[in-house]
């Protein structure tokens, strides 16, 4: 290859570098710019490619650290969601356990009224059959009483016309 039809490749990594380096020795110890020329440019991509290689890593790295950072973050969201979505139901169990403990101290309430109105209604009941009984024994009476005033009216008469028959 001459100076002037060099294309001037260049292989890359750490031989690259090496190769690089060599050829610029060579070119500069036998005045052959071209050959110094390749072997600076070799090295040049050399270090590029290695930069470029660790630039790669970085980025990737950041990528893993970034992703796992987004796992992070997703998986505290959804704890959060969790325990926020727990303490929902907790709260309406809460809510419901009240409700059913109400409910029951209003049914029980509710029972002690009826017991009680019914024990009203039943002493009404026996204080009303009470006053009828008493009524219908006083009825017994005074009808007794009348019969026997009624008997002694006639008696009375009885006598009293016996006594005196004109006086009718």
């Amino acid at each position: 290859m001459s100076d002037s039809d060099s294309t001037e490749t260049a292989a890359g990594g750490a031989l690259g570098r090496v190769v690089g380096k060599a050829k610029a020795a060579l070119g500069s110890l036998t005045g052959n710019d071209a050959l110094q020329r390749e072997g600076n440019l070799q090295q040049a991509q050399s270090d590029a490619e290695q930069q470029a290689e660790k630039e790669k890593e970085a980025a990737e790295l950041r990528l893993r650290e970034l992703s796992v950072e987004e796992q992070r973050a997703e998986a505290a969201a959804e704890r959060d969601r969790l325990r926020t979505e727990l303490e929902a139901e907790d709260h309406k169990e809460r809510i419901e356990d009240d409700a059913a403990r109400r409910e029951q101290e209003i049914a029980r309430a509710a029972a002690q009224e009826r017991a009680a109105i019914e024990k009203r209604e039943e002493l009404q009941e026996r204080a009303s059959d009470a006053t009828e009984a008493a009524a219908l024994h006083r009825r017994a009476v005074d009808a007794a009483e009348i019969a026997r005033l009624e008997r002694e009216a006639k008696g009375a008469d009885y006598t009293a016309n016996v006594i005196d028959p004109e006086a009718k």
